[in-house]
């Protein structure tokens, strides 16, 4: 019995949201009991989008060609300054094409590994900090960035000129500060010995036109030019035939998590009480009232909640994503890179929880402020970079 309970444990502090989500779906069914309408609740192209994107995703990893361009990249890195500049940038940019908890999941690890091999312990929680920021802030730049932004961008239905044109700008000020916190780096001299791979991610290359063609098949499918069913299709059927152990890297906990909240958000939904009150709640006021559920629920849940009463998707948008600042729960990424942390030599969780807070709400101040102030703040970012 005592061995149940510690294996409950352990899964509930592993996948709080997922508990969470289906606490909160069972709880709707005693007021909404369970039908065939609950069918139309899910958003079957955004599970389909999102279930095949975790399978190209966990190929590229798998064969490690993230990591290869980052190590030939970084042979030519000469300053601590540079070396931080690298690896938070290079979160920034990949969590734009393979989310961000795929980015910290990839260069977190790593970067512990180069400031071991540099003797630079002591910058392990500033670069990872600055590292889990950028991969939440570059993420928002893409529909395919995140699961809040897929869910959203398919949700509303947005054009994807439309959905780049209400992100660029944040993502551009997300980037003008990342910059300048990353200048307040000492300029150390860095030596050291890249550890030699290559060997181990040759046996995979040949996979690599195949999880690059699903890549392809996945954006073509996010760009609306054909329909979710075949990029489904297309995606199995390869995976069948080349590489099948690679379904076991998918998350399935977090596709559960977007069944459970469908279901919770479509119960809501036909509660008519509960429904106006949500509704009440968020005019006008999207921006706020996104940004704190964020806080507490993190922003993908937030995003599924509130797009159930609100009209309003670029502040829901900005909102959600803004949202992922804050607290360690805001986004579910930054739980990836505390973990990481947390099983380093004397880790110290205290200051890294500090570091982390204080940084961001640096950052979701700086962008609140941006959203309120717009191209003027940004005129300040950049007077401040130039001076």
């Amino acid at each position: 019995m005592k061995i149940i309970l510690e294996k409950m444990i352990f899964f509930f502090r592993a996948e709080a949201v997922l508990c969470i989500a289906a606490a909160a779906a069972i709880i709707t069914m005693f007021f909404v009991p369970p039908s065939s309408h609950y069918l139309s609740y899910l958003n079957v192209r955004v599970l389909s989008l999102l279930f095949c994107l975790m399978v190209v995703v966990s190929g590229f990893q798998k064969i490690g060609i993230f990591l290869l361009m980052s190590e030939h990249l970084l042979k030519r890195v000469k300053s601590l300054r540079a070396l931080t500049f690298l690896l938070v940038i290079l979160c920034f940019i990949i969590s734009m094409l393979v989310t961000n908890d795929v980015a910290l999941i990839t260069f977190v690890p790593f970067s512990i590994l180069l400031l071991t091999l540099t003797g630079q312990k002591k910058y392990f929680i500033r670069v990872i900090v600055l590292e889990t920021i950028a991969a939440n802030l570059g993420s928002m730049l893409t529909p395919i960035g995140n699961p809040q932004n897929l869910y959203l961008y398919t949700h509303y239905n947005i054009p994807i000129l439309e959905f780049l044109k209400i992100t660029f700008p944040y993502a551009a000020a997300s980037f003008v500060l990342l910059f300048i916190i990353i200048l307040t780096t000492k300029k150390e001299p860095l030596s050291f010995q890249m550890p030699n791979r290559s060997e181990n991610y040759r046996k995979n290359y040949r996979l690599l036109p195949v999880y690059t063609l699903q890549f392809l098949i996945c954006i073509a499918c996010v760009l609306r030019l054909f329909d979710y069913r075949i990029m489904l299709v297309a995606v199995l059927l390869s995976v069948l035939i080349f590489d099948l152990r690679v379904l076991k890297r998918v998350d399935y906990a977090l596709l559960i998590t977007f069944v459970s909240f469908f279901i919770f958000v479509g119960n809501i939904g036909n509660m008519t009480l509960v429904k106006d009150y949500f509704a009440s709640l968020l005019i006008g006021k999207e921006l706020p009232v996104a940004i704190i559920s964020s806080q507490i629920i993190s922003n993908v849940p937030a995003a599924i909640l509130l797009s159930a009463f609100t009209d309003h998707y670029k502040t829901l948008i900005i909102g959600t994503n803004i949202g992922g600042l804050g607290s360690l729960v805001a986004s579910l990424a930054s739980l990836i890179s505390y973990k990481f942390y947390c099983r380093t030599t004397d880790a110290q969780k205290g200051k890294y929880l500090r570091v982390f807070t204080l940084y961001n709400l640096l950052f979701l101040v700086g962008l609140c402020l941006f959203y309120r102030f717009g191209h003027n703040i940004m005129l300040v970012f950049l007077f401040l970079l130039i001076f």
